[in-house]
């Protein structure tokens, strides 16, 4: 399919006069086909303009109407074919099956959506019949629903080019909800953005939606997403990406006249609990696991386990000592973008070149695209005392804090900032010393697991994609799984009306 860099507003193209830019190569950090238009202001507020004209019809829609388009969005990504595969390959660097599984995901999301939408449960009616008979007063009639808040600004994740991007988990709960999406596009997939975005515009004129009910706009700086959230008729915004992009946009939406929601998945390290009995009995499985785990996609997946805690002693040794004879048979893979590969390979140079860090292992070295697998270890009394080690090393780096007791382990979680998922490895023998704890997890992170690691993210109506800050902004609500919908509504209650007035699904 043919690309051309324009920006798709409101059922009509154009090409963007604000910069040019091209998608490059992540694994060459060479230019690639094609040049992109950023987006002015004007287009910007074009943009927000038809998306607020399309809220007023496209919030009504029918349930049935409403899911058919969800699924007609599904049907037309998918009908992009292997351009959509090739054109990602080149601009993320990452492997045609870990793409190919990425777009079925995006498929099975947008029709989960549906799925969810045809059901109605979103909509919590509630129903509180009048009693004219009560005593002291009357009892009023009372109805209840959720209605959609409004348009939606969705800025596209650099590492999930499809599953959290143009038509990704925000964008199809956001649509799902009946709000109207204007997407701003990740310079880091560009290509992939536009092909997606050509597939949910064709999916609006096909459903016979207004055209505002989707827009994508591309941005040359920062620019172009400061204006969409601080635009009056954005209602709220779904972001996944830095601590600083995502504080900044809150910080936006904080100083509008009327605040918005934030919801922004930011930072975590997704801690790994081993527990003793684990450790004594199966330390070199869980350490073959965890190789495989903080690898994976060179590491870049917001649920890398990226700190492991454990009681010192011959079991921990034993884990340490097998994951640094794996690393170094690990190739060097290329990073989404070469900033993503500098910032990665700085991170690793500063626990390097800390005094409490010691250094594990490594994988193979690469060129300055690509990221090297990295191990380390330091103590929990040095983990406590510098904060900086809690940071965040985008990539294939994990750090192992040896803790003198359970008592010191339970000192470092309670000094952990919040996390997308916290992990257990566990025996039987380990049960009632991992009971004892869940109670404290539970306020660290979203999503506890046994025996596993954060990584592959279930879309399923009991997943939680969230956590405290600075996992997310609000900890309440999650990206993925069918409760994201909740995020882009809010209740109203309709008061002693007449039933011609009410909204048909409280009749």
């Amino acid at each position: 399919m043919t690309l051309n860099g324009s920006l798709l507003i409101a059922g009509s193209e154009k090409r963007g006069t604000n910069g040019n830019f091209h998608g490059i190569a992540a694994a060459t950090g060479e230019p690639l086909p094609v040049s992109f238009g950023g987006a002015t202001a004007e287009d910007v507020e074009h943009a927000a303009s038809q998306a607020w004209a399309a809220f007023s019809v496209y919030r009504e829609t029918e349930l049935d109407r409403r899911a058919e388009f969800l699924d007609t969005v599904a049907e037309e990504v998918e009908r992009i074919g292997d351009d959509l595969i090739v054109r990602a390959m080149a601009e993320t660097g990452l492997s045609r099956a870990r793409l190919e599984g990425e777009r079925a995901r995006t498929l099975g999301q947008l029709r989960l959506f549906a799925t969810e939408v045809r059901d109605g449960r979103f909509q919590e009616l509630r129903f509180d019949r009048a009693d004219p008979t009560r005593k002291p007063l009357p009892k009023p009639d009372l109805r209840l629903r959720n209605v959609p808040l409004g348009p939606v600004a969705v800025f596209g994740a650099s590492n999930f080019p499809l599953a959290f991007s143009v038509a990704g988990g925000d964008t199809a709960s956001a649509l799902a909800a009946g709000c109207p999406v204007v997407v701003k596009a990740h310079s880091a997939h560009p290509g992939t953005s536009e092909l997606v975005g050509r597939a949910v515009q064709r999916a609006v004129a096909r459903a016979g939606l207004h055209p505002g009910t989707f827009s994508l706009l591309f941005d040359t700086g920062f620019e172009v997403g400061q204006k969409l959230v601080a635009d009056p008729r954005i209602c709220a915004v779904g972001f996944t990406g830095s601590r600083r992009g995502g504080t900044a946009l809150m910080e936006i939406a904080s100083r509008r006249k009327q605040p918005i929601p934030v919801y922004a998945e930011m930072s975590s390290i997704n801690p790994v609990i081993l527990f003793p009995g684990a450790l004594k009995n199966r330390a070199v499985d869980i350490a073959s696991t965890f190789v495989d785990a903080l690898v994976l996609g060179a590491g870049q997946f917001c649920t890398n386990p990226g700190l492991l805690l454990a009681i010192d002693g011959e079991a921990l040794d034993i884990f340490v000592d097998t994951a640094a004879k794996l690393l170094p048979q690990i190739d060097a893979q290329a990073m989404l973008t070469p900033s993503i590969a500098k910032a990665y390979c700085d991170g690793v140079a500063k626990l390097k070149a800390h005094a409490e860090v010691r250094a594990v292992a490594s994988g193979k070295a690469g060129s300055r695209f690509e990221g090297t697998a990295a191990l380390f270890e330091t103590s929990a009394d040095a983990f406590l005392a510098h904060h900086e080690l809690q940071d965040e090393v985008f990539g294939a780096a994990g750090l192992v804090v040896r803790c003198k007791d359970f008592e010191q382990l339970e000192r470092v979680l309670d000094a952990l900032e919040g996390q997308l998922t916290i992990a257990l490895q566990i025996s039987e023998e380990d049960e009632s010393l991992a009971r004892g704890l869940v109670p404290k997890l539970e306020l660290l992170a979203g999503r506890l697991l046994v025996n596993g690691f954060g990584t592959g993210v279930e879309v399923s109506p009991a997943m939680v994609h969230g956590g405290p800050y600075p996992a997310t902004a609000d900890g309440r609500s999650t990206s993925v799984g069918t409760l994201a919908i909740y995020r882009f509504l809010r209740p109203v209650s309709y008061q002693d009306f007449a039933v011609a007035l009410l909204p048909a699904a409280l009749r």
